[in-house]
């Protein structure tokens, strides 16, 4: 297995990844207690070679796949090939570190401009005589 790559600039290596095959849960027929299609990933974050900002980040994050522990933990049984659920679950673990990566763009406050307050007060004087319109006609 190659490193997970997350971003053109990080990857994840793969010793770094504890992957484990479980019998997956729900319908199935006999196969389902047979094969064990499903899969545990488990990422230990404050041992994991990720930058310092993305670890606290991840830390930071309120997940439910993130244990007390600093583990992510992310069970992959959508697919009913062990194969395809490895990929599923790195796929997710990938978003999830990426999700950390991303910095967020500070707002800044803006005012509407004088001329966008007048255009908004003569189309409501606009609206408002309109209505004043479908009241009765009285002679």
């Amino acid at each position: 297995m190659p490193d997970l790559i997350v971003t053109p600039t990080l990857s994840i290596p793969e010793r770094e990844i504890e992957i484990t095959a479980i019998r997956a849960q729900g319908a199935g027929g006999q196969n389902v207690n047979k094969v064990s299609s499903a899969l545990h990933l488990r990422f230990d974050i404050s041992s994991s070679s990720l930058p310092a900002l993305y670890k606290e980040r991840l830390l930071a994050l309120r997940d439910q796949r993130i244990s007390k522990d600093g583990v992510i933990v992310i069970k992959a049984q959508q697919f009913r090939t062990q194969e395809k659920n490895r990929d599923d679950g790195l796929r997710r673990l990938a978003d999830l570190v990426r999700k950390v990566t991303v910095v967020a763009k500070t707002r800044r406050a803006t005012r509407p401009s004088r001329a966008a307050k007048a255009r908004r007060m003569d189309s409501k004087t606009h609206r408002g005589n309109i209505k004043s319109l479908r009241g009765k006609v009285t002679d």
